[in-house]
């Protein structure tokens, strides 16, 4: 069966209108994209004090992985955000996107780690998840010297970032920790099936992420692989019960609309805390791409709002 396309919200159509957009996407179109530098960090600091820490941790098989910390001057029991970064599973380094935890910087004085997972199809199966969950353990054993409190550890991801975020908060509920005090995921990957109707919708065409191009990062990460675990696509997860609260936002006009939607509905189902957006005419991505869009500064705004509100109450009675 065919379904028609959502609208896209007029403005960003206008701004999409100057994207070079795909419909596929293969191994030698991947090799160029991953030529292309993430845009520099220092813009982003606005003058601020913040120091730039550079880390290496072990991945489990001992591979180094690479984290950033970025961490405001006079950093005491401050909120992090452990930010893991989109890219289709496939694409991206710890500073794609980073201008939206670097926000939560300013407006929360939140700590910001940042960490290079493994990228398929180099890495696939359970390892940019598990890469990402030893980056939080590491976090977590040296948060006094980052002048964090453990207890607002948030973990955040966008798109690929948001699929490995929610697979992190997974591994963390049933590893025994360490503690997550919420996760926020941005338009999340989180059903490797890719059969919903949103799914459906937006194959066949040119788009910004679309059906074929999901397919093909599922098939980089899975490798044909027919035991996928819940880490990895954490739409198959049988108890969403005990995680923390969520924050999960999409467009109407995007590929994962559905499997977000889904994940927010079986964390109500299970008693869970999950604050859903879906917003109109949005697609894949708009806020990152477009962050000054009216859209755009809406969910922004929003995102931030929730996290500010969810951080302050947790805030230590020492520094309220």
């Amino acid at each position: 069966m065919t379904y028609p396309r959502p609208a896209v919200d007029a403005e960003l159509s206008t701004l999409l209108g100057g994207m070079p957009l795909m419909t596929t996407l293969d191994a030698e179109t991947l090799a160029q994209v991953r030529q292309i530098p993430s845009p520099p960090v220092e813009p982003l600091l606005r003058g601020r004090p913040v120091e730039q820490r550079e880390i290496t941790v072990a991945a489990l098989d001992g591979t180094p992985i690479a984290l950033t910390a970025f961490i405001p001057e006079g950093a005491h029991q401050a909120p992090c955000v452990y930010w893991i970064h989109p890219g289709g599973m496939m694409m991206g380094d710890r500073y794609t996107n980073i201008d939206i935890p670097l926000d939560w910087l300013h407006e929360c004085g939140a700590v910001v780690v940042t960490v290079d997972y493994r990228l398929a199809p180099e890495a696939g199966g359970t390892v940019p998840v598990t890469d990402a969950y030893q980056g939080l353990r590491w976090l977590a054993a040296h948060a006094d010297d980052l002048g964090v409190d453990p207890g607002r550890v948030v973990v955040a991801g966008a798109s690929a970032g948001g699929g490995l975020a929610a697979g992190v908060t997974l591994l963390a509920r049933d590893q025994g920790g360490p503690p997550v005090a919420a996760q926020v995921l941005i338009c999340p990957m989180l059903d490797h099936r890719n059969d919903t109707i949103s799914s459906l919708q937006h194959g066949g065409a040119p788009g910004v992420w679309t059906r074929e191009m999901n397919e093909f990062g599922w098939r980089s990460l899975l490798a044909g692989t027919t035991d996928v675990s819940a880490y990895s696509s954490p739409a198959l997860a049988t108890d969403v019960s005990g995680l923390p609260p969520t924050y999960i936002d999409a467009g109407t006009a995007e590929v994962f609309r559905d499997e977000d939607v889904a994940y927010a509905s079986r964390i109500w189902a299970a008693g869970g805390h999950a604050d859903l957006h879906v917003w109109a005419g949005g697609v894949h991505g708009f806020d990152a791409l477009f962050p000054h869009a009216r859209l755009s500064e809406a969910a922004r705004r929003t995102r931030t709002g929730w996290l500010a509100a969810l951080l302050a109450d947790r805030a230590p009675a020492a520094a309220s």
